[in-house]
């Protein structure tokens, strides 16, 4: 017992030791951690400093950008805010004198009407006078003036009306300038008013009753017409009001008559008012066209008798009799047309089928014009 408690207390010192040495060089490993944390801290702090300034610096730029930007923006805007002003006052501007040119145009307009007015009102006063010749001539030009204003009048809006209104009431009205005018003056200017008043209510009066008489003729010429196209309509077997409306009639494709609903489509009942004089003068003109053609083409063909020697008739470069014609006839049938011949034919064809149409509808023509006499 005594050597192991000497064993145990020989031992403890050097644990100890160990002990100790392990806890400094524990503690030196965590300084020299702590000293290379400490380093490496430093370095990212430096390193996240020299990225921050980095990244200052590059938002001061665009920074500086924008504000250049935006002050290039404001420039431009200014300058096309100037521009679109500009614009705006050159096209008001130019509205303006076209409006001024228009209110120009349709015063001098005015007053040329104006002045046809007067000579017509003078060559009425001529007439009346006895001046007849100069009556005709000025009437004339103004009817044909007023007439030919017509359409005009009636395409203008209701604006652009009371527009020349005020125009011609401003150039017909004239203001009264009563200063410095005593009563003398006073009376007689009060009496041409009068005479001007009673003149122009004359000149509605008869106005009134002209348009009056026009529309009573108006009237009895519609209804004039209306008859005579009645009495049209009954002469061709229609309806009496068939032709006076806005469309003209329907064809009839049935008799009105029938008593049972007809079944039948258009097409088959179109197909009973075709053909008549004209579709059997047709058929027969086929008919007997056909006839002709086939006794032509079964006719009997001659042969000419053999001649010792040279046959009469006989031209330079023929054959000598008609047993040679045969061969060569046949020889050409033999061989194949090329393209260009069968062109040819087919042009031959067209141009015969088209005399042939062209004869027809001379012929149905004639027949036509002789049927009208």
């Amino acid at each position: 017992m005594s050597n192991n408690r000497s064993s145990i207390s020989s031992r403890r010192p050097a644990q100890r030791e160990e002990q100790k040495a392990g806890e400094a060089e524990f503690i030196k490993r965590q300084e020299q951690k702590k000293s290379d944390l400490d380093e490496q801290l430093k370095e990212y702090i430096q390193e996240w400093r020299k990225q921050r300034a980095r990244e200052e610096d590059e938002l001061k730029k665009l920074k500086d950008k924008q504000h250049k930007r935006k002050a290039l923006r404001e420039q431009e805007e200014k300058r096309l805010a100037e521009k679109k002003r500009q614009e705006e006052e050159r096209r008001m501007r130019e509205a303006e004198e076209k409006k001024q040119r228009e209110q120009e145009e349709k015063l001098r307009r005015l007053e040329e009407a104006e002045r046809k007015r007067q000579l017509m009102l003078q060559a009425q006063k001529a007439s009346m006078a006895g001046k007849l010749s100069l009556v005709s001539r000025k009437s004339d030009g103004a009817s044909l003036t007023a007439g030919g204003s017509a359409r005009q009048e009636l395409n203008k809006t209701k604006e652009q009306l009371e527009e020349e209104k005020k125009i011609s009431l401003s150039f017909r009205i004239k203001p009264l300038d009563l200063s410095g005018l005593g009563i003398d003056s006073l009376k007689k200017k009060a009496n041409e008013l009068w005479e001007a008043i009673v003149k122009l209510e004359t000149e509605k009066y008869d106005l009134e009753e002209r348009q009056k008489r026009q529309d009573y003729d108006l009237k009895e010429l519609k209804e004039r017409q209306k008859q005579q196209l009645r009495q049209k309509a009954m002469k061709l077997g229609l309806e009496p009001e068939a032709l006076t409306g806005k469309y003209p009639p329907k064809i009839q494709v049935a008799s009105k008559y029938e008593r049972r609903v007809d079944t039948r489509s258009y097409e088959d009942k179109k197909k009973l008012f075709e053909g008549g004089l004209e579709g059997l003068y047709k058929e027969n003109l086929e008919k007997n066209w056909a006839e002709g053609i086939k006794s032509f083409e079964d006719r009997q063909k001659t042969k000419l008798p053999k001649w010792f020697g040279e046959r009469p008739g006989k031209k330079k470069g023929e054959p000598d009799s008609p047993e040679e014609e045969e061969v060569k006839d046949a020889i050409a049938v033999e061989e194949e047309p090329t393209f260009e011949e069968e062109e040819e034919e087919a042009a031959a064809e067209e141009e015969a089928a088209e005399e042939e149409e062209e004869e027809e509808e001379e012929e149905e023509e004639e027949e036509e014009e002789e049927e009208e006499e």
